[in-house]
């Protein structure tokens, strides 16, 4: 392992314990010349589908497009980091258990809002309304009525 501070190739591993959820390990190291100490993490990688966008270019999956665009939907909301980690960490396994090789967008899209239907409900419109790009205030207004009456 190459030192992040002065770039040695040997160290030693001082300490190793599972973390994640015992999905990583992660192993506490030690530079043998500068004796700095880093922190590594060793996980399974993921085989995760291609992305068929609505024109039809594909991409690789990319779980930072997903964070980020709940993030966006979720600011100044009471909605932990945590809690956004879990939700694309189900999106996530959802996707590695389907073994598809290519997933459509919208389908990406649709996990998103049902997943932020339950989380908070302000977050949920705001989404919706970048995702199903609303052309009015009418588009606006009929979902949140759509909303509201699954809420009663």
């Amino acid at each position: 392992m190459k030192c992040p501070f002065c770039g040695h190739q040997e160290d030693k591993v001082m300490d190793s314990r599972p973390s994640k959820g015992g999905s990583a390990i992660r192993r506490r190291r030690e530079c043998l010349k500068c004796e700095k100490r880093f922190t590594t993490y060793e996980q399974i990688e993921d085989i995760l589908p291609m992305v068929v966008k609505r024109d039809g270019r594909r991409e690789p999956f990319d779980r930072l497009k997903i964070v980020s665009g709940i993030r966006k939907a979720v600011e100044k909301r009471p909605v932990s980091s945590e809690r956004i980690e879990s939700l694309v960490d189900d999106i996530e396994t959802v996707l590695m258990e389907r073994a598809a090789k290519e997933i459509n967008s919208t389908e990406i899209g649709e996990m998103v809002i049902r997943r932020l239907q339950d989380l908070d409900d302000v977050a949920y419109v705001r989404f919706a309304s970048v995702y199903r790009q609303f052309k009015d205030i009418t588009a606006f207004m009929d979902e949140v009525k759509r909303l509201m009456s699954r809420k009663s």
